[in-house]
């Protein structure tokens, strides 16, 4: 009866298996890094590494699960009377699109103060008004006093001066009061007009 019995758990028992593979993308053929696998016969948990390998011990016909983010799910059941003892797959994960429905966004909490802001809502001026506006006295000289010269002005204002300076380059500006030139005129101004008031 012993070994009856050891025999019926042996034959209950599963053979291990050494169950590892690589998990792509199945658009790009790219890696993808850790996946969540799940072994839904004994409950454990792994993970892929950051090349999207793994490698764990199971028993043959334990139902693996994968799962990751922005991927659809598999489940894959590693099959029995291996030779090897060992089960080696690659994985092609499909991306899955999850399209999220429209959300609109308002700026009022509530209806009433949505009625509330659109009675005081002030309208905006047609673009006849907005010309008419730009071009007034007011705007003009506002713009007049705060606007910089541009390049034209620059140069206009560059040149007037340029030509200002050579004028006045060679013009000597002295004191009439010490040039005695104009003492000789002066003095002979003042005796010709002392003569011509003795003759009259």
């Amino acid at each position: 009866m012993l070994f009856v019995g050891f025999g019926a758990f042996a034959q209950q028992q599963k053979a291990l298996v050494q169950f590892s593979g690589v998990i792509y993308d199945l658009d790009s053929n790219t890696v993808v890094p850790y996946v969540t696998l799940r072994n839904q016969s004994s409950k454990k948990s792994y993970s892929a590494n950051y090349k999207g390998y793994f490698s764990f011990v199971a028993q043959e016909g334990d139902s693996i699960h994968f799962t990751s983010i922005g991927y659809k799910k598999i489940d894959l059941v590693i099959p029995t009377n291996l030779r090897d003892k060992k089960f080696t797959v690659v994985i092609k994960m499909q991306s899955d699109n999850i399209q999220l429905p429209t959300v609109r966004v308002f700026p009022w909490a509530s209806v009433d103060e949505f009625k509330k802001e659109f009675l005081t809502l002030k309208f905006a001026d047609d673009d006849l008004e907005i010309a008419r506006k730009n071009i007034s006295r007011q705007s003009l000289a506002a713009l007049s006093a705060n606007l910089p010269r541009d390049g034209g002005e620059n140069a206009g204002t560059s040149f007037i001066n340029s030509h200002i300076g050579l004028g006045n380059k060679n013009m000597v500006q002295t004191n009439p009061l010490l040039n005695p030139f104009a003492w000789a005129a002066l003095i002979k101004q003042i005796t010709e007009g002392s003569k011509n008031k003795k003759k009259d």
